[in-house]
């Protein structure tokens, strides 16, 4: 047997012996999933009633539902996408279009790199000192304002990304052509990276529809039926935190329908966003 033969039966050997281990671990992990989503759909569903939809939560051993905390959680999740849309992709429409190298792009990213990365406890106690203290109580506002900050770097993140994928001479020919450049990157930027802009923003959404820790400092939670932002407002994450660690099996079992629904929900958007990157799936 040659050198180059033994080199060659070793990195044989070895990339089977690392491509069996990939497939252990990924074997793991979705047994692993496998079983977290199981055992979340066979409680979830044994908690799922009308009641869920239509009633308020309720004190211990009665019946009730979580309308109010359903209410919440869209409501700040609507809030927060409203006011970190249009800021995600404008910021990201900078880097990509306008600053690119310049030293306040490089200066925004890396800000925007440290929020992408920041733990959202550290967000919702920030919030809390601007806000709410000021403010002088918990509000729905602040609770917004908390998801609004958690989801605007990936919205950056992914605008710019998709923006710079864009080929140039793609903006040269509309250049060529004599448009201006808002108008190179409105009609032509824009269009050519749509789908990838809106799966941002709908990632952006599934991230921040879980949230707990922030909305703890901010929005606090409310076991009664309010529609006032400027009071304490219940979401559905900070009731399953709640209602997950009482004693009381009524509560328990919402919390439960709660978990089912918020990954139902993350599902049916992480779905979509599929759908918006590869347009030939929808064939």
């Amino acid at each position: 047997m040659t050198v180059s033969t033994a080199k060659y039966d070793r990195r044989l050997w070895l990339s089977r012996i690392m491509m069996a281990l990939s497939l252990i671990s990924a074997v793991i992990g979705i047994l692993a999933l496998a079983i977290i989503l199981t055992t979340l759909f066979q409680r979830g569903f044994a908690g799922i009633n009308a009641h869920v939809f239509t009633e308020v939560t309720p004190p211990p051993g009665a019946e009730g539902g979580l309308l109010n905390s359903i209410y919440g959680s869209l409501f700040m999740t609507g809030l927060a996408v409203v006011v970190a849309m249009p800021l995600g992709v404008l910021a990201g429409t900078y880097l990509a279009e306008y600053g690119r190298d310049a030293r306040v792009a490089v200066l925004i990213r890396l800000v925007n790199d440290v929020l992408l990365s920041a733990p959202s406890i550290v967000i919702g106690l920030f919030i809390y000192e601007v806000m709410v203290k000021q403010m002088g109580h918990f509000s729905g506002w602040a609770g917004a304002m908390a998801l609004a900050i958690i989801a605007v770097p990936v919205i950056v993140r992914t605008t710019e990304d998709m923006l710079r994928l864009i080929p140039d001479p793609l903006r040269e020919a509309a250049t060529a052509l004599g448009a201006p450049r808002w108008h190179v990157i409105s009609k032509v930027a824009f269009q050519a990276a749509r789908a990838g802009i809106i799966t941002g923003i709908l990632l952006a959404i599934a991230r921040i529809s879980g949230e707990t820790a922030p909305l703890l400092f901010t929005s606090l939670g409310n076991n009664n039926w309010s529609a006032d932002p400027n009071a304490p407002m219940a979401s559905l994450p900070v009731t399953i935190f709640q209602f997950a660690g009482s004693p009381y099996e009524n509560w328990k079992d919402l919390a439960w329908a709660g978990a089912l629904i918020i990954t139902t929900a993350v599902l049916l958007l992480n779905i979509v966003a599929r759908l918006f990157r590869n347009p030939e799936a929808k064939r």
